[in-house]
């Protein structure tokens, strides 16, 4: 047997989330399908760095599998994407040791949630960020930032439902800047992420732009552990899994 690891991209405004769910459609079930038709029918399942929500989007989300068909890794995509629909993309693929994992050897994950500062909505963007109406003051959020990055507790921006026990995580990076005229991304890389980590991350830094928070008040707020001191959880839309590092 030959153990795959491929990166893909997908658009997850018309999927149910990365994980498999019976009776809906989902990132998952997609790729797995296209590898039970490659395989004859004979079930392969892929493992992930980790899922994705309903409407988040993915450039560089990593799945290994394990096949007994002898296919160079360059055909690889080709192959696949000739049987995957036109919202899921493999962007490479490479055989890998046996010991490796796609989940488990995750050194660092990246990021990216973009905003739309625009008073108008657009039609063309609106599956792939979130408007902001107010304006946002960029300084503020970047001094708030500081707090996030390093290795904290980081119960307050964990959602609630998750039976996840040990909600400690290292922030290596994390910035807000703009990107171009209308639209501002806030890019964040870590050791891992809990569940909604990053959208209620992005829900306080907004907070903050919009001086509803003081900047010196989130680091309270991760100190605290309380879920309920940081803001709401932002939309699923803005948000991309942008990379993977091992």
């Amino acid at each position: 047997m030959t153990k795959m690891k491929c990166t893909v991209a997908y658009d997850g405004s018309q999927f149910f989330g990365y994980q498999v769910q019976p009776g809906k459609r989902t990132v998952q079930s997609e790729i797995q399908e296209a590898l039970a038709r490659m395989h004859h029918g004979q079930p392969v399942k892929i493992s992930a760095s980790g899922r994705t929500d309903r409407g988040v989007h993915a450039y560089g989300q990593v799945f290994h599998f394990e096949t007994h068909l002898n296919i160079p890794e360059e055909r690889w995509p080709l192959a696949l994407n000739s049987l995957l629909p036109n919202d899921i993309y493999i962007r490479d693929a490479e055989e890998v040791p046996e010991q490796f994992h796609a989940r488990y050897d995750v050194k660092k994950k990246e990021y990216r949630y973009r905003l739309l500062t625009r008073m108008e909505p657009d039609l063309f963007r609106r599956m792939y960020t979130t408007q902001v109406k107010e304006t946002l003051d960029l300084d503020r959020m970047n001094q708030a930032a500081g707090a996030i990055i390093g290795t904290h507790d980081f119960t307050c921006f964990c959602a609630a439902n998750t039976d996840v026990k040990d909600k400690v995580r290292t922030v290596y990076q994390l910035s807000v800047q703009h990107e171009v005229e209308d639209e501002i991304v806030l890019r964040i890389v870590g050791s891992g992420f809990l569940y909604q980590m990053v959208r209620i991350i992005t829900g306080t830094l907004l907070d903050v732009g919009t001086h509803k928070i003081a900047p010196e008040r989130v680091a309270e707020i991760i100190a605290g552990r309380d879920r309920q001191a940081a803001s709401a959880t932002a939309p699923a839309q803005g948000l991309t899994l942008w990379k993977v590092s091992y």
